[in-house]
């Protein structure tokens, strides 16, 4: 126990204050990506509503993760763009508990999805023709009901791990949201065995999910490769290009915000940003970009739209 310590009551959020020069410029950048990325998501969800086409197993799990994601960064970046503007950057336990629930549990659920749409590809390519008995649109149903169970289940652990102690000593925490490396740092008990235990879950998490994508595609290469035509390769290799990408830069990032060595407040602060920022961003950017069956969906969409106009 930390002795002569005032028991907490709330937090600050340090954030960006140590560049108080260029707030103003991070508020401009990361509301423009915010609003990208609820733009590119929310495109996302309707197309795939207003087109039957799009009603496959394949697009329902692109329009899951798409919901996780918005809601995802509805936890992080509004209450950053609002500390970015005012001084006042309180918030109290019971809200950072709320907070890094949510982003946890919507941070596994990501995973969690990314993993089954590795899934879905692999019973796509490899057991084609069993592929619609196994994989109909309720098993899809099922198996994002159950990412969602799992994701929260997990957050639910860390977070009660890391909130059942009192916090006492500073109450600043040296982040833009209530990060449970930052959080941990503050509980009146030692928080090294605590920061141990967390970390192993959050990587064992992580690594879970990584290594089933990892295996799954290991499964997919050696089906495409002993596909005759080159041309019968290029489409099977096309149908994962995206998803690939997108796990790559998800599962990187991810990976040096929870097994990078602490460091400074400051430092953690930018390497959160591409993890809680950028990957968002980028996810509904490319699984657009690189889909022909989203960019004719959207053709019908903004077609239809003009016809009424008329």
């Amino acid at each position: 126990m930390k002795s002569n310590r005032t028991i907490l009551t709330d937090f600050i959020l340090v954030g960006f204050s140590f560049y108080p020069q260029v707030q103003t410029f991070f508020f401009i950048v990361f509301f423009g990506f915010y609003l990208l990325t609820l733009i590119g998501n929310l495109a996302i969800m309707v197309l795939t509503w207003a087109d039957r086409y799009l009603h496959t197993p394949m697009y329902l799990f692109l329009s899951a993760l798409s919901f996780s994601e918005t809601c995802y960064t509805m936890t992080i970046i509004p209450r950053m763009l609002a500390d970015l503007l005012f001084t006042s950057r309180r918030i109290s336990i019971s809200g950072c508990g709320l907070q890094m629930y949510f982003f946890l549990g919507l941070g596994g659920t990501n995973c969690i999805i990314l993993t089954l749409m590795g899934y879905d590809r692999f019973l796509a390519i490899c057991n084609p023709l069993r592929y619609p008995l196994l994989m109909t649109n309720m098993v899809c149903g099922w198996l994002v009901a159950l990412a969602w169970a799992g994701g929260f289940l997990i957050s639910l652990v860390e977070t009660i791990l890391i909130f059942q102690d009192f916090f006492c000593g500073s109450n600043h925490i040296q982040h833009f949201f209530c990060h449970m490396r930052a959080v941990v740092k503050l509980s009146c008990l030692d928080s090294n065995r605590k920061t141990i235990v967390v970390t192993i879950i959050s990587v064992s998490g992580l690594l879970g999910t990584f290594l089933l994508i990892i295996l799954t595609y290991v499964f997919i290469l050696s089906t495409v490769l002993r596909i005759p035509s080159a041309e019968g390769k290029q489409k099977a290799f096309s149908t994962c290009a995206s998803h690939i990408i997108v796990v790559l830069i998800h599962f990187g990032f991810a990976s040096i915000v929870y097994l990078k060595p602490e460091s400074s407040g400051s430092e953690d602060t930018l390497i959160s940003i591409p993890y809680t920022v950028v990957t968002p961003f980028l996810s509904p950017l490319i699984f657009s970009l690189r889909n022909k069956d989203m960019k004719n969906a959207l053709r019908k969409v903004l077609g239809k739209s003009c016809t009424l106009s008329k």
